[in-house]
């Protein structure tokens, strides 16, 4: 009997602009007093790891900034920023470089 497999997926998520792709960090399943929550009731963690970065604000005079962020970097972001998108079942964030608050070192 044969059986499917799930074949790897070669989606690549390339950012343009100043645009920047965040994988966002796990939620906490557990309280602090041991109590185990449902997924509807767990908050969003307002952080993650860059995942790839854009090329960079257009200026005025027509050339690009240099993206302040790296892919690697941990990042503290805004709770309503940017997009999500899910690709093999792995959910990411498009965002903008602009909704990033802090780097967490």
């Amino acid at each position: 009997m044969a059986t499917a497999t799930k074949k790897s997926s070669a989606i690549r998520l390339q950012p343009l602009g100043e645009r920047i792709v965040v994988q966002r960090e796990e939620s906490e399943q557990t309280t602090a007093g041991g109590i185990v929550l449902p997924d509807s009731a767990q908050e969003k963690p307002a952080r993650g790891t860059i995942i790839a970065v854009g090329s960079g604000k257009m200026l005025d005079d027509g050339t690009r900034a240099a993206c302040q962020l790296k892919a690697g970097e941990n990042v503290l972001f805004s709770s309503y920023a940017g997009e999500t998108v899910e690709i093999d079942d792995v959910e990411y964030l498009l965002m903008r470089e602009d909704d990033v608050l802090a780097v967490i070192e």
